[in-house]
């Protein structure tokens, strides 16, 4: 199961750019499509013509990347020639990595899926033998792949709590124990010999839904409730937006009036994850006699219509919606996107939440806003992932490995 290619994001050149970010910049103009000619290049970058040849040369010899064939024909002299990125000139890793549940893939520098896989991952036996286990699998994914072990470019990994992303490593997961500190990022990359990064994993989600859709349809604020709630923010020009150490869209945490007496799992009262998550709705309807024990429980609940469940959800969805509404007046975003299992089963949180967000929100605030569930559903945090891993490839840094010798 994949996606259809999402948008790359285009880097800004100037005449006194450096080879590493005049290639970079070729290359992520041909993979996003904004330029398909040496022509278009040109115009697209304003560098001279012999500065984009004699790069555009360096890439072709490389093998990053190809001529496909003439762009149109009847005119006079050399017809031009679409260029096109070399899927295989590198491949990235990309592990979603959730409580209950992972995804691993390989792709290519075109975006193909060339294998995926599901496992399961116990987190709660520590980062050494999380990540051994994640490591055996990704080895044989990439070796099933028949891909060698030097076209690994790029790792990605989303984890499911705060992370510290520029320095690669967990910041006190809740739902993580042992985790806290761990040079997850330093660790993979050693083992993949490649470049490693890893982010939260709904920031991976909001990323790939926000390439996924029109550009225009950023600001986003991507939203994920599941056994906690979390939230993803990306920018008008498609880039994530992680504050200043990385906490930025941690909107669990954020407290609601009236639950005083709910303790949540970062060890404060009344986070709203603990009193609207998925797992405390569960709770609720949890009796001495049973009751649902997982969330798969409680979407099939909800799948089959039962009136206890969907009453409960739709009391969660009012007190997601009062911080939604807080966010909309001060992120102003121009879409809401809600992910998770629960919002595949059906349209009672999505309503509530927008009920409320419309209700209580000001118009100004509101009047292009658009809420919905996620188009990408499961696939959203892989495809962030893997646009995150390729142009992390395509980077100014990155492009060195892909081509040895710079003009």
């Amino acid at each position: 199961m994949g996606w259809d290619p999402v948008r790359l994001t285009v880097p800004r050149t100037s005449g006194r750019a450096d080879g590493n970010l005049v290639l970079s910049g070729l290359t992520r103009l041909i993979a996003s499509g904004t330029a398909e000619s040496r022509a278009e290049l040109v115009k697209r970058t304003g560098l001279a013509r012999s500065t984009v040849n004699s790069h555009l040369e360096a890439l072709l010899a490389a093998g990053v990347v190809v001529e496909k064939g003439a762009i149109g024909g009847g005119g006079r002299g050399r017809p031009a020639h679409r260029l096109g990125l070399a899927p295989r000139a590198g491949v990235v890793l990309a592990a979603d990595v959730g409580a209950h549940s992972t995804r691993l893939a390989v792709a290519d520098l075109g975006q193909e899926l060339l294998a995926e896989r599901h496992v399961a991952l116990d987190l709660s036996v520590g980062p050494e033998r999380s990540l051994d286990v994640l490591t055996e699998h990704l080895r044989s994914l990439v070796g099933g792949a028949g891909v060698a072990t030097d076209q690994v470019k790029a790792l990605v990994m989303g984890l499911p709590g705060p992370v510290d992303s520029r320095m690669g490593m967990p910041v006190r997961p809740p739902i993580m124990p042992g985790w806290d500190g761990f040079p997850v990022g330093d660790t993979m990359a050693g083992r993949f010999d490649c470049a490693a990064s890893v982010d939260n994993d709904v920031n991976l989600m909001a990323l790939g839904e926000a390439r996924a859709l029109p550009a225009d349809e950023s600001p986003l604020l991507f939203l994920k409730v599941g056994t906690g709630i979390g939230g993803g923010i990306v920018s008008a020009n498609g880039e994530l937006h992680r504050g200043s150490d990385g906490a930025a869209g941690d909107i669990g945490h954020i407290r609601v009036p009236g639950a005083d007496d709910v303790i949540c799992q970062c060890g404060n009262v009344g986070c709203v994850e603990a009193v609207a998550s998925a797992a405390a709705v569960l709770r609720g309807l949890r009796t001495e006699s049973g009751g649902p024990g997982t969330i798969d429980d409680l979407a099939r609940l909800l799948r089959d219509g039962d009136p206890l469940a969907v009453r409960a959800i739709r009391a969660a969805a009012a007190t997601i919606g009062e911080v939604v509404a807080m966010l909309v007046h001060f992120y102003n975003p121009k879409r809401i996107v809600l992910g998770g299992l629960i919002t595949s089963v059906g349209d009672d949180l999505l309503a509530g939440i927008r009920s409320v967000v419309y209700r209580r929100a000001l118009p100004l605030a509101t009047r292009n806003l658009s809420l919905a569930n996620s188009a990408l559903g499961r696939s959203a945090g892989m495809a962030g992932a893997v646009v995150a891993g390729i142009e992390n490839v395509l980077s100014p840094e990155g492009i060195r490995g892909l081509v040895r010798e710079i003009p």
